[in-house]
């Protein structure tokens, strides 16, 4: 035999046609089976096991983006949206204060309008805690302006509190920073454990293909070792096992991503027709009709191409180890 190592099939395929197992096509003409047998019960666990790993971080990115345009609708809702509260004060009418309070609110630069709020709406609000049917008329409870910006970034916020305090007896300004700081802390911490947690579920698959892998080089060693031996090149038999890891990564990333997305897509469905619910609300007011969008759809696609790649390229690097094991 020449001392050149073989590349691929031809010479190469008739000088091992005895060693690998063969199989017959439709017509009766015997063809040689792969190195990697495509339907082995390995190649099918590790098919579920991706599957499972994608769905999982699909799952994962999904609920970060959520939270994360939860956030920003959160935010964008409170900064076009200020507070102000008059509290009774003695012998000053609360009424006629908080009626200058909106006034003077109204006439500043990027205001769209100001409101103060009726009875029945103050009794709402304090309906969690003091119950329903409650009069509030005799009550000495603050009166509060719901101010709507037009332009958030033209209202001169500092402007606005010194004329309110030198104008209006016991009036003070709620510009909601406080609490717009606390979500934005909340929802960068929650994307960094979404985050983190992807990361471990790709080392999981990583793993998990290595020691798949290693089994398919195992049950098919004496096969690899000829292969080997006789002059077939490391890149030929890495080949064949990148190309049987690649389609078994794809196939599992793509059934655990489509699965997570068909999840959300009916989840989405259900809170959608559950809107005018309690619960429903409840739902819808922390985080939308619970739709990902385009966005998140197109991350799962993502994620299962990556886990497909990623497979086949562990697969090759383990075969070469393997082979420079037995040099």
């Amino acid at each position: 035999m020449s001392d050149r190592a073989i590349k691929g099939p031809g010479l190469f395929s008739r000088m091992i046609g005895a060693i690998l197992p063969s199989r017959r096509s439709r017509s009766g003409t015997p063809v040689s089976a792969p190195i990697v047998p495509a339907q082995s019960i390995a190649g099918k666990s590790l098919m579920i096991v991706i599957a499972i790993m994608s769905f999982l971080a699909c799952l994962t990115l999904g609920a970060v983006t959520l939270v994360r345009d939860a956030s920003l609708g959160w935010q964008a809702d409170i900064v076009r949206e200020i507070t102000i509260q008059v509290r009774p004060v003695d012998d000053i009418d609360t009424n006629a204060e908080a009626q200058k309070a909106a006034t003077i609110a109204a006439s500043m630069p990027g205001v769209a309008q100001a409101r103060v709020l009726e009875d029945w709406e103050n009794a709402k609000l304090l309906e969690p805690w003091l119950g329903s049917g409650l009069d509030v008329s005799d009550l000495p409870i603050p009166h509060l302006i719901v101010v709507e910006l037009a332009d958030p970034d033209a209202v001169d916020l500092i402007a606005l509190a010194s004329r309110l305090d030198k104008e209006v007896k016991g009036a003070s300004l709620d510009d909601h920073r406080n609490w717009t700081d606390r979500l934005k802390t909340m929802a960068n911490a929650t994307v960094i454990i979404g985050v983190s947690i992807l990361g471990l579920v790709f080392v999981a698959t990583v793993l998990s293909v290595v020691f798949a892998t290693r089994g398919a080089m195992a049950s098919n060693r004496d096969i690899v070792s000829v292969l080997h031996y006789v002059g077939a090149e490391a890149n030929f038999i890495a080949r064949e096992f990148q190309r049987h890891f690649l389609f078994l990564g794809l196939k599992g990333g793509l059934l655990g991503a489509s699965g997570a997305a068909v999840l959300f897509a009916v989840l989405s469905f259900f809170i959608g027709r559950s809107i005018a619910t309690p619960e429903g609300d409840q739902v819808s007011a922390l985080f939308g009709r619970f739709a990902i969008g385009p966005t998140g759809y197109l991350g799962a696609l993502v994620i299962a191409l990556l886990i497909g790649v990623m497979t086949a390229i562990t697969s090759r690097l383990t075969v070469y180890r393997h082979l420079a094991s037995i040099e």
